[in-house]
């Protein structure tokens, strides 16, 4: 009843706008806007699905498990990484160009990176990425197998490099480490530590675009001169190793 006694005009459901109705991308894109704004962790399937407005039993549709959703997540955000590959220009220069794409997605994510060590992505973006390792290899000449072998520690290099640099973000004590470090080398002992007192300086030279650079070029120049790999029997009801 209103303050004057007459009763309240009932709300019709139809003036509520509709919910738009749920998809695989949707849900992809609410979990994105969670992680961005809260992180990786508060990506769970009760949290989107109070996002869109449903139960999350209605996710499970669409999405496995809270893991399958961060491979999910994982990924969407490698959708332009193949788009964005030159077309043009020496096939070396363009498969380290695919490679630093691919490494600067993680870098931005990190969550997403120290994810990307353990979780199997094998979503279309992914493959559409390892398929254009495997033909830019090829077009410079690598066999298919080895190609095929390499593709894993092609791309577990900047996956390693991001998940370091993520620590080294989020520690208040890396640069007290790091000066530590170069402090430790620089005042070793020659008789006990021949090696690191020679070297030393050239142990913490160079910056991360030119260290990454210079190890791309030695794990595609050992491609180039690698040995067949073995051919290998897998046995009924496994599967082979799959790459990272």
């Amino acid at each position: 009843m209103t303050p004057h006694g007459r009763a309240k005009a009932p709300v019709s459901r139809r003036d509520r706008p509709a919910k738009p109705a749920l998809s695989r991308q949707g849900i992809i894109d609410a979990a994105l806007v969670i992680m961005r704004d809260e992180g990786l962790g508060k990506v769970t399937m009760r949290r989107i699905a109070a996002a869109l407005d449903t139960g999350a039993a209605s996710l499970y549709v669409y999405v496995r498990n809270t893991e399958d959703l961060h491979t999910q997540i994982l990924d969407s955000l490698l959708a332009p990484v193949t788009e964005d590959l030159p077309a043009d220009g020496p096939w070396r220069d363009r498969l380290k160009a695919l490679l630093t794409a691919y490494g600067r997605v993680l870098t931005s994510h990190p969550e997403i990176a120290r994810m990307a060590l353990s979780t199997q992505p094998s979503g279309p973006n992914y493959l559409a990425l390892a398929n254009a390792v495997l033909g830019l290899l090829v077009e410079g000449g690598v066999s298919d197998r080895v190609a095929a072998w390499g593709v894993d520690l092609l791309m577990l290099h900047p996956t390693a490099v991001a998940v370091e640099q993520s620590g080294r973000t989020s520690s208040p004590r890396r640069g007290d480490d790091m000066a530590q470090l170069a402090t430790r080398i620089a005042d070793a002992d020659a008789t006990r530590f021949p090696h690191v007192a020679r070297i030393g300086a050239d142990l913490l030279s160079g910056d991360g675009e030119s260290r990454t650079d210079w190890a791309f070029d030695v794990l595609i120049d050992g491609l180039l001169g690698s040995r067949q790999p073995p051919r290998q029997v897998v046995p009924s009801g496994e599967h082979p190793p799959a790459v990272s």
